[in-house]
C-alpha cells in the first residue's frame, strides 16, 4: 500500500485536476469519501447474500476486509471496492433447488475462487491475450446472458408469490428511480427502493394486518406479517456475525463442504468474473490515464483469493463494483486511501449483529420487486457485450452454439449421467457454448472464423482491426453528467 501524498491543499480539487490513486485529500474528506463508497456499494452487497441464503452481515464484514486485501495485492494502483458478486446467484439457486446446504454453497464458491486465482496468476505471466482466445466476446456475452435469464423461475416461484403487490410496486419504483434520479442518487436506486419497500411493507402490516401468502421460511402458504423483527430484537448491537445453525434457521459463520456436482453448477460464474474484472481494470485505466494492463492478472488473482477467504468462513463471493467506479467518475477522486477508509467502515458495520438482523428481515415481496429487475439486467448486460464488440449474428459460428446454450440454460435442461450427478441449466449451457464454439471455429470455412471480415467490395479479407476483444469497451456516457460508462458485463 502506498504512502499517499497530499493533493494540493488537501481540501480542494481545481478544475481539470484529479486526485490520483497514490494521492489523498485530508483525512476528514478521505473518510467522508470512503463512506460514500460504502453507501454506493451497499444495496447490492447485502441484497445478493440474502438472495443466496447467506448472512448479509458477514458479507458486509468480509467485503471490507477483502477490499483492503485487494488494494495490497495490486500495490494500491487499482482503486476498486470488492462487494458481493451476482454471478453465482444462478448456480446457488440451482444448488438450493437440489437441497444443497449453505456449507455446500460456500464450498462450491470457494473452489470457483481458487480457479479464478489460478487463472489470474496465469494471465499475469502469459498476458491478457490468452483470455481473448479462450473467451471471445460472443462466448462471454452468452455466459453472462444465460446466468441472468436462468434466474427467472427463482423470481416467479420464490419471491414474487410472497407479496405480489409489494413486489410490483417496488419493481415500478426501482425502475423509475434508476431513470429519474441523477448522479449519486441514481447509483443507489437499489438501496433506496429497498428502503421504500421495507417501509411500505411495515405500513401495510399496520394498516391491513397479516398477509396470507407463500412463506419462504416455512416453505408453504401461511398467515404472517410482512416484516418480522423477532431476530432484530434478540440481536446484540456489537459482536461477530452468528455461527450457523441451519436446524433453527440461522445462517452465519460456517466451514464449507464440497460436492463435485454443486461445484460444476457455479463454475461458469468464473467466466463472467474474468470479463467483469477485465472491464473494471480497463475503465479505471481510462479514467486515471495509467497503463494497468500489467496488473490485470494481479486483479483477477486478488479477486479470486478474496472470494476464497470470504467463502472459507461462510461469506459471499466478491467482485469489483461498477457503482464505486461511478463515484470516482463523479468526484474525480481515484485515491486508494478512500477505498481503504471504505473497507474499514464496512468492517465496523459488519461487527453489528443487530444491523445484520435488520437486513435479513427484508420482506420477500421487496426482494421480488428488486430481483425481477436485477436478474433481467444481468441477462441484458450479456447483450451489451455483444453490441459493444460488434458480434455478428449473421455468422452461423456465432449464432448456433449460443442459441443452443441459451435455451439449455434458460430452460434449466438437465443432462443426467447417474442418480447423483448431472449437468443442468447454467453449467450445461456454458459447456455447450464454449465447447461448440471452439469446435466450430476449427472446422468453419475461412470467412466464418474469428478475425475475418470481408473487404469493402465484399470480396476477400479485410484486415481492419475488429472491436476490442478483451470484452466491454469504455467510453463517455452520452448523458449530461460526463461520467464514465464502464459497460461491465455483470453490474454486481
Amino acid at each position: 500500500m502506498p504512502i499517499w501524498k497530499i493533493h494540493g491543499d488537501g481540501k480542494n480539487i481545481l478544475p481539470g485536476e484529479v486526485v490520483a490513486p497514490n494521492e489523498r485529500l485530508n483525512w476528514g474528506r478521505t473518510v467522508s469519501l470512503g463512506g460514500q463508497h460504502v453507501v454506493s456499494m451497499f444495496g447490492a452487497t447485502f441484497v445478493f447474500p440474502i438472495i443466496m441464503g447467506l448472512n448479509p452481515q458477514l458479507a458486509i464484514l468480509m467485503s471490507g476486509f477483502c477490499t483492503i486485501f485487494f488494494l495490497l495485492v495490486v500495490k494500491g494502483r487499482i482503486p476498486s471496492y470488492l462487494g458481493t458478486s451476482a454471478v453465482f446467484v444462478g448456480g446457488v439457486a440451482a444448488i438450493r433447488a437440489q437441497g444443497g446446504t449453505s456449507a455446500e454453497v460456500t464450498g462450491a464458491i470457494l473452489v470457483s475462487g481458487l480457479v479464478l486465482a489460478v487463472i489470474g496468476v496465469a494471465i499475469h505471466f502469459m498476458g491478457g491475450g490468452v483470455v481473448v482466445k479462450i473467451l471471445p466476446p460472443v462466448v462471454t456475452g452468452a455466459v453472462v446472458m444465460l446466468i441472468g435469464f436462468n434466474l427467472a423461475p427463482v423470481v416467479a416461484s420464490l419471491y414474487w408469490p410472497q407479496d405480489q403487490w409489494v413486489a410490483l410496486i417496488v419493481m415500478f419504483v426501482l425502475i423509475v428511480m434508476s431513470v429519474a434520479l441523477r448522479g449519486f442518487l441514481g447509483r443507489i436506486a437499489i438501496l433506496l427502493s429497498l428502503i421504500f419497500g421495507y417501509a411500505l411493507s411495515w405500513i401495510l402490516d399496520l394498516a391491513l394486518g397479516p398477509i396470507t401468502s407463500y412463506d419462504a421460511t416455512a416453505g408453504e402458504v401461511t398467515e404472517h406479517f410482512r416484516v418480522s423483527w423477532a431476530g432484530v430484537e434478540s440481536s446484540q448491537w456489537f459482536g461477530l456475525p452468528p455461527f450457523s445453525d441451519e436446524a433453527n434457521g440461522i445462517v452465519g459463520i460456517h466451514a464449507p463442504s464440497f460436492s463435485l456436482a454443486f461445484i460444476i453448477l457455479v463454475l461458469p460464474g468464473v467466466i463472467a468474473l474474468i470479463a467483469e474484472n477485465a472491464g473494471h481494470v480497463k475503465a479505471v485505466a481510462e479514467m486515471t490515464g495509467d497503463d494497468l494492463d500489467p496488473l490485470m492478472g494481479r486483479a483477477l488473482a486478488a479477486d479470486g483469493i478474496a472470494t476464497v477467504m470470504a467463502s472459507a468462513v461462510g461469506g459471499s463471493p466478491t467482485t469489483t463494483y461498477a457503482e464505486n467506479i461511478g463515484v470516482m467518475a463523479a468526484t474525480k477522486v481515484y485515491s486508494t486511501a478512500a477505498y481503504t477508509a471504505a473497507g474499514i467502515i464496512a468492517m465496523i458495520l459488519g461487527f453489528s449483529p443487530k444491523f445484520g438482523a435488520i437486513i435479513s428481515a427484508t420482506p420477500g415481496g421487496v426482494l421480488g420487486g428488486i430481483t425481477v429487475v436485477l436478474y433481467g439486467m444481468i441477462g441484458l448486460l450479456g447483450a451489451k457485450i455483444w453490441k459493444e464488440n460488434g458480434v455478428d449474428f449473421g455468422n452461423p459460428l456465432n449464432m448456433m452454439p449460443v442459441a443452443a446454450g441459451l435455451i439449455l440454460a434458460i430452460g434449466d435442461t438437465a443432462l443426467v449421467f447417474t442418480d447423483t450427478f448431472s449437468l443442468t441449466g447454467i453449467s450445461l449451457g456454458t459447456i455447450v457454448v464454449i465447447a461448440l464454439y471452439h469446435l466450430c471455429a476449427r472446422i468453419a470455412p475461412q470467412h466464418m472464423r474469428p478475425g475475418y471480415t470481408s473487404g469493402p467490395d465484399g470480396t476477400g479479407p479485410d484486415q481492419r482491426k475488429l472491436g476490442d476483444a478483451m470484452g466491454p469497451r469504455h467510453n463517455r456516457d452520452a448523458g449530461d453528467n460526463g461520467e464514465v460508462d464502464t459497460l461491465d458485463p455483470v453490474r454486481q
